[in-house]
């Protein structure tokens, strides 16, 4: 079992305004805290993990594929492996993503 505290959770900057933090991580997921600073975008990407995850606090526009919707606290999202999508921040947002199979890339700071 592993069990994780924000507090010890390294801050990475992901692109301007875009900050991660790995919660914790098991043996098919991980968990991460992802904040997004007002005006801030991840652009459209893809990987190979399914990401599911909700807002925690704030405001953004999601896009998955052709649809893009504004998201606020409480709603969730989920992007297929290999799915072009990204974020805009309409105001300081907090997500909460969960990846499988592990982002490897993600852990150790990385």
């Amino acid at each position: 079992m592993t069990m994780g505290s924000n507090d010890e959770a390294k801050a990475v900057e992901m692109v301007a305004g875009v900050t991660r933090r790995t919660l914790v991580h098991g043996d098919k997921t991980s968990l991460h805290e992802i904040t997004i600073v007002r005006g801030a975008v991840v652009p459209l990407h893809t990987h190979p993990h399914e990401q599911t995850g909700y807002v925690a606090s704030g405001r953004v526009v999601f896009q998955i594929g052709e649809e893009k919707r504004e998201l606020t606290a409480g709603d969730g999202y989920s992007v297929p492996g290999e799915m072009a999508h990204g974020v805009v921040a309409l105001e300081d947002s907090v997500c909460i993503d969960v990846f499988s199979p592990v982002r490897t890339e993600y852990l150790d700071g990385e």
